[in-house]
Formats: structure tokens, C-alpha cells, sequence
């Protein structure tokens, strides 16, 4: 049938045809039209577009197939939402050893793009905790993957924008937890050279590491507030459950006619973030506030308004780092913008487990904007910096990135083209293809 579908990001509508199957055994995927998986609309860009041509939603392929309670291996099919684990399997004392920020993404979508979250230092990517995958060609081939099986294949789809095939079943490596609460220490820095310090402190003592800063402050005045966290053996009371529920969800009612994110609101919500962090604190916090705050909040994409907006997420390498993130902070300041929730954090010093996966060694932040057309010249700008740092945009929440850079950053794109379906396209490779 022919549908719409709207990304994360991007209002659309992109007119598509939907094709939605029902169970993993009875996927038949289409012929003479390009198709692309699409998981949830949890994409910023258009990596999960496939637009005028075919989307095979796997959503509703969303079951469990068995789970070791001794090695804690799951095995279920691709669009099993993570939030639905962690819940189903938090209560057992089991969780994900890696979680990007929202916990609504598939499985799928997941190890298409090579999620990370805030313990790459420590646990990698979300790729390096996958102990196999079945992948479902167009040809009808069923190809049967892991580290140690067809391991080229395996590689190729671990960050493979979802261009492999279709990946209908995977097993995932859990994780045993004392509980779903986080132990976080919080506390407030100024300056980049604060900032390096502290984490690297936080980095060495605890597993999950990141900042949150103000762009409108700049470099030099740089101000932040780092939140380190491990899992807690307890809560806050002793009658709290080591488990806690997931919290009820409060929506936003309406999508305004503009953005609400301006520089106003900007300065306002800066100050007060920023204000009300402790200068230095330790408490007990629920893993699903922790992990994923916004997830509070079902529609937080509609304060952007109609245009809907646009995420800018970089790494740039350790020697690089310093520079980058300096000139980055110039070129917002000098615009006048910033970001709402700008993320930053460190990558540690792993190999990536697949050919196209955005985690490598080096600095990560993340920042989201209206989508308005002076940020179109922004992007740009940010482009050209981020390239000659030798950095990457993560394709994810890519919607204007350039195909030069994405080509510097992806050197193994042509090793990649072997474990292409000639069947399977999306509005992203077309965009970085076009543009060469």
C-alpha cells in the first residue's frame, strides 16, 4: 500500500510504498522496486528513507525467540523496541550493556546503525554485543552472521545504514545488573580545559560518562555540567524497587506554528540548567531518567515546530579534539544559536565492529536545531570545520551533510560496496551518491 512516513527530525510528508509483514517467516521482500528497512522513526535524517520507492516496516516483527539465563543471550527478531527489554528483563536482573538516548529504537535499527551511548570508554558499541544476526537478501539468500561465522558479512551490517538486507532475527549478549538505578555524581566546570580534566577523572573511576554544555557560551567561557553514573545496588529508600517501573509518559499537546527553541528561550533554559546543577553532588537516579530524560516526554520533537529540526552529531579525533570542538563553539556563538540539549562526550580507544560504524576514538557531541534555512549555511560551515579535524558526521541524524565529507570519513565505503543488496536503497545513500 502506499503510505507517508515522517523521521524523528523532518516533518515530510515522504510518500512511500509500505510493505508490512507480519512474522520473520513470512517476509517476502519486494521485487523490481528498491526497498529499505524502517524500524520505529527514531532517525533524524533520512538514513531510514526510501523515498517514491518501497519501506518494509519491521516494527510488528517484534517477538522473543529464547533466552539463556546462564550466558544471557536473547534471541528475538529486529523490532523488538530496546525499551521492551530493558523492561521485560530489568525485573530478571538482565539488561543492555549499550543504549543510545531514547529507548525507543528496534533492535534493527540499532545494529544499523551501531548505536553507542555513554559507556563507549567502557562496554564499545552497541554492534560489540551482538553475537550473531540473520540477514535476509533479496534473492531470498539467508545469510547466517557473527564474529566467528561469515564474519565479512557480519561486519558489513554492524553499522551498515541497513543496506545489506534485511536483518530479521538477532542475539544479543545481556548484561547482569544490581539494579535499575544509577549512582551519579554531577558537577558543574567552565572551560574546555576543565572539561578534559574532569572527564578523564570520571572516565578512569565510573562507566557511564557524559556533558551536557552551553553553546552560547563559547570556548573560553565554556560552561557545563558532567553527569558520571554506575549501577546502583539499591535505591534511594529501602522500600524502592530494585527495578523500578518505567515512568508514565506526559505528551506535547500540539506542534506550534514556530519553532519554540530561540535564542531566547536558549539563554533562558541555559542559565537555569546550568544554575540548578549541583557544583558538585552525588545521588541515586532511575536508570530511565538517566538514560533517556526525554523519553518522558512522547512527542518532544513538536517544540520545534512545523519544520521540525535538524541534529548536527560530529566525532573529531583526540589531537584534533581540542581545536575542533574551540571552533565549533566560535561558529555557533558567532551565529547567535545553540542547542537545546548539546551532548558531549568521549569515545574510548576501541576498533569499531563494523566497516561504516560512527564510534571511533576521539570527541562526540551532538546538537539540535530548528530546522530554518540560515542553519542550512551553519551545517556547511560546521562541515568544512569537522572535515579538515579528519572527524565524521554520524548518518543517524544526518539530513544535509555533505557527501565529501561523509566519503573522507567512511574510508571503507568501497570495501563495503561487496555486501551491498543491489535490491536495497534509501534516500541517504541516494543523497550521498548524487552529490559526488
Amino acid at each position: 500500500m502506499n503510505g507517508s512516513v515522517r523521521t524523528w527530525g523532518l516533518p515530510g510528508p515522504f510518500e512511500h510504498r509500505l510493505v508490512t509483514p507480519e512474522a520473520a517467516a513470512e517476509v517476502a521482500l519486494p521485487r523490481g522496486d528498491s526497498w529499505l528497512a524502517h524500524g520505529n522513526s527514531r532517525s533524524y535524517g533520512d538514513v531510514a528513507l526510501n523515498t517514491g520507492h518501497t519501506l518494509v516496516r519491521t516494527r510488528w516483527l517484534d517477538r522473543y525467540v529464547s533466552f539463556d539465563a546462564e550466558t544471557g543471550i536473547l534471541e528475538c527478531e529486529s523490532g523488538v523496541l530496546l525499551s521492551t527489554i530493558v523492561e521485560d528483563f530489568g525485573a530478571r536482573g538482565w539488561s543492555l550493556p549499550v543504549v543510545p538516548g531514547t529507548s525507543y529504537v528496534t533492535v534493527g535499527g540499532a545494529i544499523a546503525n551501531d548505536v553507542h551511548g555513554k559507556n563507549h570508554h567502557a562496554c564499545g558499541s552497541f554492534g560489540d554485543h551482538v553475537e550473531s544476526l540473520r540477514l535476509l537478501r533479496t534473492d531470498g539468500a539467508v545469510v547466517e552472521c557473527s564474529p566467528r561465522e561469515n564474519a565479512d558479512w557480519f561486519a558489513a551490517t554492524i553499522g551498515g545504514l541497513g543496506l545489506t538486507g534485511l536483518v530479521t532475527h538477532a542475539r544479543l549478549r545481556l548484561r547482569r545488573v544490581s539494579s535499575g538505578w544509577i549512582e551519579v555524581y554531577a558537577t558543574r566546570f567552565r572551560g574546555l580545559d576543565a572539561f578534559f580534566e574532569l572527564n578523564a577523572q570520571a572516565e578512569a573511576r565510573h562507566e557511564y560518562t557524559v556533558s551536557w554544555i552551553d553553546c552560547l557560551s563559547g570556548a573560553k567561557g565554556l560552561r557545563g555540567v558532567l553527569l558520571a553514573g554506575d549501577h546502583a545496588s539499591r535505591g534511594p529508600q529501602p522500600a524502592d524497587p530494585l527495578f523500578p517501573p518505567r515512568p508514565r509518559r506526559i505528551s506535547f499537546p500540539v506542534t506550534p506554528p514556530v519553532s519554540l527553541v530561540n535564542p531566547l528561550s536558549l539563554r533562558l533554559f541555559n542559565a537555569a540548567y546550568y544554575l540548578k546543577a549541583p557544583k558538585a553532588a552525588t545521588f541515586l537516579q532511575q536508570g530511565w531518567d538517566y538514560f533517556w530524560p526525554l523519553d518522558k516526554i512522547s512527542h518532544w520533537n513538536r517544540m520545534y515546530g512545523r519544520r521540525g529540526l535538524l541534529q548536527y552529531q560530529f566525532v573529531v579525533p583526540p589531537a584534533a579534539a581540542r581545536d575542533a570542538i574551540s571552533e565549533v563553539l566560535g561558529l555557533l556563538r558567532a551565529e547567535g544559536t545553540g542547542s537545546f540539549l548539546a551532548v558531549l562526550k568521549t569515545f574510548g580507544d576501541r576498533p569499531a565492529p563494523g566497516l561504516l560504524s560512527f564510534s571511533r576514538p576521539g570527541l562526540t557531541l551532538a546538537l539540535d536545531f530548528p530546522n530554518v534555512p540560515r542553519v542550512r549555511g551553519l551545517f556547511a560551515r560546521l562541515d568544512t570545520c569537522i572535515q579538515q579535524a579528519g572527524g565524521a558526521l554520524y548518518p543517524a541524524k544526518d539530513a544535509l551533510g555533505s557527501s565529501a565529507l561523509f566519503h573522507a570519513a567512511y574510508p571503507r565505503w568501497a570495501e563495503f560496496q561487496a555486501y551491498r543488496d543491489p535490491g536495497v536503497s534509501s534516500t541517504f545513500l541516494r543523497r550521498m551518491e548524487d552529490t559526488q
